[in-house]
């Protein structure tokens, strides 16, 4: 063997053995590529999580606010080698946890001196229609900073101000915004499967020229907001359906975000 084969065999041997590049959160949605309404977000919402855990190699995954509904089962958590951590603010609802997961009662947004409280603990920590529920949001992810491991994630999938159906829901009165949800969602009622707790919508905004310093302060560089237009309340009314498509529509090829309808916030801890 020549000394220019050994030299050129010896680098396959080698190449493969150098660690991937991890990347941005940023290069990570880039590649992604989601479609800008929003059904993907919901549709691709557990896909994004594994996605983000096999990327980044999360293994360690809270899931806060998961209560009654966490994202995976026992058996789908092992199958996908997660260690899940099922968090909630109220023991009622941690109490309707599936049996087998684990969880932490704790208050995102409180003090993290409580005894179920892991400092530095979790590689991911994921919600879904949880942070338009709390009162203090950069708090939450100013204690989001301070639970996630080195190079841990965060996502946070919210509704959006001022996007005309939730901008609604913010104003209107608790007790006839929860008549109107439960007039067109009889399914919907407290103590039922899906309940509904009052919305504040602090800092849930789908502009990253907003939320940018915000996170920053929380001690974040790394710092993703997907943006989605669209929704499905109008699905049972023609005309207004399509008439708010075209809305929305318009506003995601201009990039309108002031009335975007939800966003995926996800945000990085530096490794050091």
């Amino acid at each position: 063997m020549s000394l220019a084969t050994a030299i050129v065999e010896r680098s396959k041997v080698s190449v493969p053995a150098l660690a991937k590049p991890l990347g941005s959160i940023e290069t990570f949605f880039r590649d992604l590529a989601p479609d800008w309404h929003s059904q993907w977000a919901w549709d691709h919402y557990e896909s994004t999580i594994l996605d983000l855990s096999s990327q980044f190699g999360l293994r360690r995954v809270c899931e806060i606010g998961g209560g009654r509904d966490p994202l995976f089962s026992t058996a789908q958590a092992a199958r996908h080698g997660i260690d899940l951590i099922v968090n909630d603010i109220d023991a009622g609802e941690l109490a309707l946890t599936p049996a087998g997961l684990r969880t932490a009662r704790f208050d995102i947004a409180g003090d993290l001196s409580e005894p179920d409280v892991t400092r530095g603990g979790y590689d991911l920590m994921v919600s879904r229609m949880v942070f338009e529920h709390v009162d203090d949001v950069e708090r939450a992810w100013t204690n989001i900073h301070d639970l996630l491991a080195p190079g841990g994630v965060a996502l946070a999938f919210f509704p959006t101000l001022w996007a005309p159906v939730f901008a609604i829901n913010h104003i209107l009165p608790e007790k006839l915004s929860r008549a109107i949800v439960h007039a067109l969602y009889p399914a919907r009622r407290d103590g039922g499967g899906d309940p509904k707790f009052p919305a504040f919508y602090d800092w849930c905004r789908g502009s990253r020229r907003q939320l940018g310093p915000m996170l920053n302060r929380a001690g974040f560089s790394d710092v993703h907001i997907q943006r989605f237009w669209g929704h499905g309340y109008f699905d049972r009314m023609p005309g207004l359906k399509q008439a708010d498509h075209v809305f929305n529509a318009l506003a995601a090829k201009t990039g309108w975000d002031f009335v975007t309808t939800y966003a995926y916030v996800v945000v990085r801890k530096d490794r050091v």
